[in-house]
């Protein structure tokens, strides 16, 4: 077993941004694009190493607030921006993490044009502000379907127009700067953008143990569940489930910790289906299953480019996998799974069918049981592990519980729709400089 736990945060930090949006073609390495405009407008403004890596993970990050599919959708393409619905909510998905929390005045404002700043541009958070409200404006103003050098005059001419109304004049001209260079279009829309910023931009050599990687995990676990009311506490339950698991089944503290980890960490390819998919009330048709069966791929995928979380990518991805080789979306038999994945699928199944769904209330103990050892005799399920949990069930039911209630409360404190409009009372922006 590993004797050390870290993972470079540059590389991290990439993959997660990426996760984000991997949901539709139109949308693919947005906040990624936008984090590397911001990163050279912030170079050639000569900011200090610390207001550059405080903007460059808000850019990476600036529409978490967007929280499912067709939101993101909404975002991207109106011309109308709801400050309320993602800007507020990034705000409070940054507050999440020490590691995110000194960004998040700028993923608030990130919308607000320059004449509704009562406030000098030579205030930080102002100039950064503007920053990434000029490099997301341009991100989105960029045709996929035309070459991007064919482009650059009608971008420039926007720019142009929105000088003085939506973007300081000082922003613009470091636009000029940078804007006259084939380069920096080029890299912009490269397919090997991750890797250009990976090897060249901010915390290239940044490496971070556990307490700043489970930081970095408990955040995305809220960003996972609050896409929807019915799984608000998912992730949590899972994880949870799976301590316990691990910890009567002896698992030493740092595997333990580790698989907590996983646990936030195994819906994360979940980013990439849409609400309308998850809140169904009924019956998905053969389609929609799908859909849905591509999660647990791109939760592999996106754990799989980050070095060092290597082993959590299986733990985490392989939860839909079963002993036979029937389940999805590897179909790997016994051989490749190792009791961490084991107890992950074993803890996802009993979370999942404890839990209210769209088309069902959660079940009772009688009949999980049931599901549970139908599973072990169809050898889909590990049987001591599914054992295991049965004979404490009590203790693990009730403790799970316990920890799904804490994440329900921020839920429905901060992020549910009808307490947020209860506490919210701005209106809409519509900045004159979007135009598609």
């Amino acid at each position: 077993m590993l004797k050390e736990f870290s993972v470079n945060f540059h590389n991290l930090l990439l993959s997660l941004s990426d996760a984000i949006d991997l949901a539709n073609p139109s949308i693919a390495s947005h906040q990624m694009r936008t984090a590397f405009i911001t990163w050279q407008l912030s170079n050639a403004a000569g900011l200090p190493k610390e207001r550059v890596e405080k903007l460059f993970i808000a850019s990476l990050f600036h529409d978490i607030g967007a929280m499912s599919l067709e939101e993101k959708l909404e975002v991207h393409n109106s011309s109308i921006i709801d400050e309320e619905h993602h800007c507020i909510l990034s705000e409070e998905i940054f507050n999440l993490s020490h590691l995110f929390e000194p960004s998040k005045n700028i993923v608030r404002h990130h919308h607000k044009p320059w004449h509704l700043w009562d406030a000098s541009i030579q205030d930080p958070d102002v100039f950064d502000t503007q920053l990434l409200y000029l490099a997301d404006q341009i991100e989105k103003n960029i045709d996929r379907s035309q070459y991007i050098l064919h482009q650059v005059d009608r971008i420039g001419e926007m720019i142009e127009n929105a000088a003085g109304d939506c973007i300081h004049s000082d922003i613009v001209k470091l636009f000029h700067e940078i804007s006259h260079r084939e380069d920096f279009w080029l890299d912009l829309v490269s397919p090997r953008l991750y890797s250009i910023l990976l090897h060249a931009g901010p915390f290239q050599k940044m490496t971070i143990g556990y307490d700043n990687i489970y930081s970095v995990a408990h955040l995305f676990k809220h960003t996972i569940d609050f896409k929807s009311r019915f799984t608000a506490t998912h992730s949590t339950g899972v994880a949870e489930c799976a301590v316990m698991i691990s910890k009567i089944f002896g698992l030493t503290d740092f595997e333990i910790m580790q698989m907590k980890i996983a646990g936030y960490f195994h819906d994360i390819g979940k980013l990439t289906i849409p609400n309308s998919i998850l809140e169904k009330n009924g019956k998905l048709t053969k389609e929609e299953f799908a859909i849905i069966r591509q999660h647990t791929y791109f939760t592999y995928s996106v754990l799989k480019t980050i070095g060092g979380l290597d082993h959590i990518a299986e733990w985490a991805a392989f939860h839909h996998e079963k002993l036979d080789g029937t389940g999805y979306p590897f179909h790997v038999g016994a051989e490749n799974l190792s009791i961490f994945a084991r107890i992950m699928a074993v803890s996802d199944i009993f979370t999942a069918i404890s839990e209210d769904r769209p088309y069902r209330v959660g079940m009772k103990r009688s009949q999980i049981e049931k599901i549970l050892i139908s599973q072990v005799e169809n050898n889909a399920l590990e049987k001591k592990i599914v054992h295991l949990l049965l004979d404490n069930f009590e203790e693990i039911s009730s403790y799970v519980k316990e920890k799904q209630h804490l994440s329900r409360d921020v839920y429905d404190m901060k992020f549910s729709k009808v307490n947020f409009q209860n506490r919210s009372g701005q209106g809409r922006w519509e900045p004159a400089f979007i135009t598609s």
